[in-house]
């Protein structure tokens, strides 16, 4: 700019100015230096190396973890559950968690009042069970004395006091460090260090000398946010305990679910680099995330990555208010990284099966179908193609479906490729020679017709798939029958409508030759049944469509042929209130439709 200025003081001409200025500069037209976007982009793609360098370096710690897992199934599940565990309940849980494989578990949370817990504690120990695996949580005090804002130091806590009574010897001590009701000016770092050192000497001279100890810093992100020197202080006294004294290690939870990965990560780390400096790279730190905005998963990992090396976790995410980190989850993400250590220490092929139990012992009902990973939908194949989840599987994704040793279910949808109709028809009946692409476009051109009419429905199931298969001109196979003939309805409202359509049809029996066979005549399914909806018995309409009834040719409807269509209603239409909504449901969408491709088909064999 001031050379222009110069050449300009001295009358150059504006043109010539700018013709020397761009020869030096090789300035744009608009007077400019050029826009150097190449060697921008170059330099971001660089830096975008340098980030992902350092995130595969976690991947690289995650894929070498030798993940500790300290089980908490029995407890973490029963947490904030509308109905709690009974005895048998914690027996079922306690088995699904030992096929899983893992050797340390939190059988028992003592209280004063007589618990579940205390039952079913005393059966363990009776029945044999090893107590150098189970482990109890207790307090590290009864509560503050009154009128000092100071933990009571002087009584035994209950938990302790139950464990020696039950013959547990592996206390995991609880302790808060951002107590609002503590005054931390009286009770001092020190303080809070010689009372887990009075409970650490008394655990191993009451409870075993082989004691397997843990603390728990329970409020662990206030402490961090308010109090980072009390907790660090902490963690460096237990980590400088000498050996015949020294805890397992250390257990931290974030209990909020409202922490970033990133701050719980550093956070993490800071608690390992105390343990790290102070010559305790040995002992355990476990952590425990609870859910509330979505970032359970990312968090635990991010725990794994800066310094945690397990986990204490339910093999299922139920838990208080909106659950927790599950070690089903977070094992099956190191897994499918590469990490071949968990798959050696645990008997991961079982997690699935063993949180779809557990969730089904804790609540009474199956996880969500849209639970990652032991969801009934998990599994599903959604698309023919590859490159987004639900896909065919890329060149060196992990098989998920493969390692449960399950044939991952066909998702059928308007967005299904015929030939996915077709794995999904033999993958519920078997071959048949009727399940061909052709048949398949048939059956999906349904699917869009129906959405048109505004006709929702599903078609993945056996019942919905065999319905569709009928409504596309197809034929109920005999497996296909005995399949929805052997389904169950659900609830007793809806096994009092089928009784009441049976009612119905045992009345017309009563006027058939031949009684009480199970089967109506074609007159007699007429005039019960089908009247309302054909105009006459002796029509060639209603003759050829009782013959899509007639699945075995015999000349009658048996009661089973008809009770598919209404087990098919039920289930696609389940808020159906009485039996006449029932029969009208199972007529107009599904036996008519059915029928009037049997029309269809004998006019084009007629033409």
């Amino acid at each position: 700019r001031q050379l222009y200025n110069f050449y300009l003081f001295i009358g150059s001409p504006v043109s010539d100015v700018t013709c020397i200025l761009s020869s030096i500069f090789k300035m744009t037209d608009n007077g400019l230096p050029p826009d150097n976007s190449e060697v921008r982009l170059q330099k971001n793609i660089r830096r975008m190396k340098e980030d992902i360098a350092v995130e595969q370096k976690k991947r690289q710690r995650l894929r070498e973890l030798d993940c500790f897992v300290l089980d908490n199934s029995i407890r973490e599940s029963t947490v904030g559950q509308l109905r709690g565990h009974t005895l048998e309940n914690k027996l079922k849980i306690y088995e699904e968690v030992k096929k899983c494989g893992f050797k340390n578990i939190v059988v028992a949370s003592f209280a004063h009042m007589t618990r579940v817990d205390d039952d079913f504690v005393k059966f363990l120990v009776e029945r044999g069970e090893d107590p150098k695996i189970l482990f109890s949580f207790s307090e590290v005090t009864e509560g503050v004395v009154k009128g000092t804002r100071t933990p009571n130091t002087e009584k035994l806590p209950v938990g302790l006091a139950k464990m020696k009574k039950f013959g547990l010897q592996n206390p995991i001590l609880e302790i808060d460090l951002a107590d609002r009701t503590v005054d931390y000016k009286k009770f001092t770092t020190d303080n809070a260090c010689q009372l887990l050192l009075k409970w650490i000497e008394w655990s191993l001279e009451n409870l075993s000398k082989e004691a397997k100890i843990l603390v728990n810093i329970r409020d662990f992100p206030g402490a961090m946010v308010t109090a980072p020197e009390r907790v660090l202080k902490v963690v460096e006294f237990l980590a400088r305990l000498p050996p015949e004294k020294r805890l397992i290690g250390i257990m931290y939870e974030e209990p909020t679910g409202k922490y970033l990965p990133e701050e719980v990560g550093a956070w993490t780390s800071a608690v390992r680099r105390t343990m790290d400096q102070s010559g305790w790279q040995s002992g355990h730190l476990l952590a425990h995330i609870h859910k509330r905005w979505g970032l359970g998963e990312m968090v635990q990992l991010e725990c794994l990555v800066n310094g945690a090396n397990g986990i204490w976790a339910s093999v299922c995410e139920e838990g208080a208010a909106m659950g927790h980190s599950s070690s089903t989850i977070t094992l099956m993400n190191l897994v499918r990284m590469g990490n071949k250590k968990v798959l050696q220490s645990y008997n991961c092929y079982y997690l699935r099966t063993a949180a779809i139990n557990v969730t089904n012992i804790t609540t009474g009902r199956d996880p969500h179908p849209k639970q990652v990973i032991y969801g009934e939908r998990a599994l599903d194949l959604s698309f023919d193609f590859s490159g987004i989840a639900g896909g065919q599987l890329g060149k060196g994704d992990f098989d998920m479906a493969k390692f449960f040793g399950e044939d991952p279910p066909i998702r059928i949808s308007t967005l299904a490729s015929n030939s996915m109709i077709v794995k999904r028809l033999i993958q519920l009946f078997g071959e048949d020679s009727q399940f061909t692409e052709e048949t398949a476009k048939k059956m999906k051109e349904v699917m869009i017709q129906d959405l048109k009419k505004n006709r929702k429905e599903e078609y993945m199931s056996e019942i919905g798939l065999a319905i569709l298969l009928d409504r596309a001109g197809g034929k109920l196979t005999p497996k296909m029958q005995k399949i929805i003939k052997q389904a169950e309805v659900e609830g007793a409202h809806q096994v009092k409508l089928i009784e009441e359509v049976r009612k119905i049809w045992d009345e017309w029996d009563l006027q058939d030759e031949i009684q009480g066979d199970g089967a109506l005549e074609f007159h007699s399914f007429y005039n019960g049944f089908m009247a309302p909806y054909f105009g006459c018995f002796k029509c060639d309409d209603t003759r050829q469509g009782l013959q899509a009834l007639d699945m075995d040719a015999d000349g009658f409807v048996k009661w089973g042929e008809f009770l598919v269509y209404l087990k098919w209603a039920l289930h696609a239409y389940p808020d159906i209130k009485d039996a006449d909504e029932l029969l009208s449901v199972a007529f107009r969408k599904g036996l008519i439709p059915a029928m009037r491709d049997e029309i269809l088909k004998n006019v084009k064999v007629h033409d």
